[in-house]
This record gives structure tokens, sequence and C-alpha cells, in this order.
């Protein structure tokens, strides 16, 4: 049987809401060493993903004061993202496509996870998703 996507993904991932401070939110990608947060609302809706490239560029390099800033700010809203059931190569061929290294995982719009191209690589060990994954590596295209 094919891998899905609840194969590979971490179930319950650590999420944010648009009001937390973007220090909070860099102090918990560190204590989590993750990269990215998942923003949803007060019932588990996802409503955007936060990077730590969105950081340093939306708020560090636009001279934002980062006590004050909060994470609605800066937020990219209506994420692209994967479903538990999905099979994992479709999903890896979205993250490829998009050149995203994450996609938080949602069941009836409620986030119950989050996929990394880490993840893939553990659970997926074939020639393909070696390939997929050097694409999503690729810088864009201009």
């Amino acid at each position: 049987m094919a891998k899905t996507v609840r194969d590979a993904m971490t179930p319950k991932p650590r999420s944010i809401t648009r009001s937390t401070s973007v220090v909070i939110a860099a102090h918990m990608m560190e204590d989590e060493d993750v990269g990215s947060l998942p923003v949803v609302d007060n019932d588990d809706f996802l409503v955007g993903i936060v990077t730590d490239r969105d950081i340093a560029l939306r708020v560090v390099a636009a001279g934002r004061d980062p006590g004050s800033t909060q994470i609605g700010d800066i937020l990219t809203e209506d994420p692209i993202y994967a479903y538990p059931d999905e099979p994992l190569d479709e999903a890896l061929e979205h993250m490829a496509y998009r050149r995203v290294r994450r996609l938080p995982v949602v069941d009836s719009d409620r986030l119950i996870g989050m996929l990394a191209q880490a993840d893939v690589v553990h659970e997926v060990k074939d020639k393909k998703a070696g390939q997929l994954v050097e694409e999503i590596s690729q810088p864009a295209k201009v």
C-alpha cells in the first residue's frame, strides 16, 4: 500500500495565533528546532503559516520592532496544505511545484500535523523522492 501523509507527518505540532508576538514565535521555533509554525484561530482552524525567513525579512530587514510586531502582521495567509490520507508522493509534488519545505496537514480545516521535507526523506527512500527534494531546494526562477 502506498505511503500517506499521515505516515510521515509530525502529529499535533506547536502552533500560534495571529496575536502571538514575533519574539515569542522565534523562541518557540528555537525551542522546537523548527523553521516554521502554523497559525491557527482559537478553534485550531488553519489561517496561515510563519517561517523563520518571514521573521528575518518582514521584521528584521524591514526595520520593524520585533517586540511589538504580531504574527498577524507578517504571516502568509491561506498556505497550501496536505490532507492526512493524501498519497505522500502527491504531497511531495505539491512541495516541489510550490518550492516549499513544509506543509501543514489539515482534517476538516483543522490543523492536525506538519509534513516537512526531512520527514519525507525518512519515510520515502527512492530516487523519485530524492529528485523532488532537489527540486524543492532549487532557487525560484525569475
